[in-house]
């Protein structure tokens, strides 16, 4: 036997057995989270000191949705190239029907390629103008009208209101013009608008009026007249005429100015952005030492293409301006971030501080959505940096969403359509543009049912406010700029004469006082300063008078251009007046003209009645009878 086999042989130990005893797992268990929490503080303490300037960049897209949107672009599809011998050619080319003017120019998917390196093909230079009249395609959900491939807003109309069940009318004051200007466009280019392109109040705000400047104090004016309603003998015209305060340029803080430029591919036609930059030259020449103008480009990416740049400095300037270039789709969303961003960095105290977007409005890839868009634009505007929109071509303008960014921005809306306008909005009238003086502007207009059996506001429609939200500081109104004229029009029926609408029976608790019906109305006004967050009010009272009298520039030049505006959005109404007896109510006014924008209008009537009724005839008038 070896020596190992005579050592002893051991069995293995058999491992402990565990008593699970019910109280030790239950005392267990309670303490166990504790000695969790416990040991991961003692790791923490130990550990490094974390950087709380530090940001996951992955992780905060992953965890943002906005920035999730705008980092990840739309899945576009590779579009095969056309053969050679069909492209740029009519005879193959889909659809039906004829191209609009604007629109024959880059169509497509932005992927396809051009041998000119654009985004899309070329179309005819000759193509005919003309407009359809029936607009079936339509956003049933978002309630907007598409007029080609434009977009624009489709509000429910003012209906007549019973005073005894309605004495209320509430609305926010509204300074954009860009409904005027692309009517003009369509006219000179021989087409009747869209009825949804023409928006009544921006038509009748194009114009100054000659009201009188306030002298109370206050930012802003108010004066009321009435008059007979040339389009029914029986009811009644009121003119609520609000005048901003002018400030001299001298009193106008230093600008902070950036500019955010859609650069996509939609903005190459010579309407667009060589358009824009003939505005901006002419910017550029009225800017000085103390102002700043930034500008940042955006297309399928954004970028800053010219930092914080004194006016001083026009040869930097210009230069930016010439290197803008159109290329990609368009990612709206990321570049009023980048925007806002640069505006916030620059602030100048007691200063104007403002971000201007010039673009169509096709914002195909990022953050598209529009009521994205908008809680954007309205999260921004509590920062003092306010929105201003220049809305430019045709084909893809997105006349809805350039309006509503403008409205929530806190800013204004206007269409650029020429050389001309640029210089209007941004030289001639930069003053009102880029000043405001004062914020959240509301008017609420309370009728004597003694005087008046129902109302119609002409206008405004999207601009209506519930009677509540006038003293509500939290309901966002238009804001006033520096010079601006500001028109309500209402077509009252005065009481005991039929009203439209079906007969109820008189009520039973709403007894009208005798002798009670001297005052017409009474029109209240709210607004904020530029700067605060609490209104004032105050309030004028207006007269009932019977006397005939004659009624004053102001009035017959406002009611001609809502009876224009009204026809242009129904030409086939029995109502209202005809293009010639509005040419006819235009053609007395005798308000100063310097600029010739009445004398334009009287044109753009005889033009919208020639393609309406080219029978008949409303002749020129020669610049000495413009009065």
């Amino acid at each position: 036997m070896s020596g190992a086999d005579a050592m002893p042989k051991h069995s293995p130990r058999p491992a402990p057995r565990l008593h699970h005893h019910p109280e030790s797992v239950a005392r267990l268990c309670r303490w166990l989270p504790a000695a969790s929490v416990l040991v991961g503080a003692m790791l923490v303490a130990c550990g490094p000191t974390p950087d709380p300037y530090l940001i996951d960049k992955d992780q905060a897209i992953a965890d943002n949705r906005f920035l999730h949107a705008i980092h990840t672009p739309d899945p576009v599809e590779e579009e095969e190239p056309p053969p050679e011998d069909m492209e740029n050619t009519d005879e193959h080319a889909g659809g039906v029907g004829q191209r609009h003017k604007g629109e024959e120019g880059k169509m497509g998917k932005p992927t396809s390629k051009s041998k000119s390196g654009l985004y899309a093909m070329k179309g005819p230079k000759d193509a005919i103008p003309q407009m359809a009249r029936s607009f079936d395609a339509a956003c049933v959900d978002c309630g907007i009208t598409a007029a080609g491939d434009d977009k624009y807003g489709r509000p429910a109309d003012n209906q007549w209101a019973q005073v005894l069940a309605e004495p209320l009318s509430t609305f926010s004051i509204d300074v954009d013009t860009a409904s005027y200007s692309n009517v003009r466009r369509f006219l000179q280019e021989g087409s009747l608008p869209p009825p949804d392109a023409v928006r009544a109040e921006e038509m009748i705000n194009y114009f100054d009026y000659d009201y009188d400047q306030p002298a109370d104090g206050r930012p802003f004016a108010v004066t009321a007249e009435v008059g007979p309603c040339p389009w029914n003998t029986t009811h009644k015209l009121v003119q609520i005429g609000m005048q901003g305060k002018v400030v001299p340029s001298s009193e106008i803080g230093p600008r902070n100015l950036v500019f955010l430029v859609d650069v996509s591919g939609s903005m190459g036609e010579a309407d667009k952005l060589p358009l824009l930059r003939a505005g901006l030259r002419l910017l550029v020449r009225d800017m000085d030492a103390s102002d700043r103008i930034s500008m940042v480009a955006y297309a399928g990416a954004s970028g800053l293409v010219l930092p914080p740049t004194s006016g001083a400095d026009q040869q930097t300037i210009l230069q930016a301006i010439d290197n803008l270039e159109s290329g990609g789709s368009t990612n709206g969303g990321a570049g009023i971030v980048l925007a806002y961003a640069q505006a916030r960095k620059n602030f100048i105290t007691q200063g104007v501080n403002r971000v201007i977007l010039a673009s169509d409005g096709d914002f195909n890839v990022g953050l598209t959505d529009h009521d994205e868009l908008i809680r954007l634009v309205e999260h921004q505007r509590n920062s003092g940096v306010f929105l201003s929109v220049l809305g430019f071509g045709r084909g893809n303008l997105n006349d809805h969403t350039m309006e509503q960014l403008a409205d929530k921005g806190n800013g204004n809306y206007a269409y650029i359509d020429s050389e001309r306008e640029a210089r209007k909005v941004l030289v001639d009238e930069a003053a009102s543009t880029l000043v405001t003086i004062a914020k959240d502007v509301k008017m609420q207009v309370e009728w004597n049912p003694n005087a008046v059996a129902a109302y119609r506001l002409i206008g405004y429609e999207n601009r209506r406010l519930a009677a509540q939200d006038f003293k509500d500081d939290r309901k966002d109104a238009g804001e006033l700029g520096a010079g601006h004229s500001v028109t309500g029009l209402y077509e009252v029926i005065p009481a005991g004469t039929p009203t439209p609408g079906g007969k109820v029976d008189a009520l039973k608790y709403q007894l009208l006082t005798a002798g009670s019906g001297a005052e017409l109305f009474t029109v209240k006004m709210r607004y904020k300063q530029p700067d605060g967050q609490q209104s004032v009010e105050f309030a004028l009272a207006v007269a009932n008078e019977s006397g005939k009298r004659e009624t004053s520039d102001n009035f017959r030049m406002a009611t001609a251009v809502a009876a224009f505006a009204e026809r242009l959005r129904d030409p086939t109404r029995k109502d209202g007046l005809s293009f010639a007896a509005i040419h006819q109510l235009a053609s007395g006014v005798t308000l100063a003209d310097p600029h010739g924008y009445r004398k334009e209008f009287l044109e753009l009537v005889r033009l919208a009645g020639k393609l309406t009724s080219p029978t008949e005839t409303i002749s020129a008038l020669q610049d000495d009878e413009l009065g």
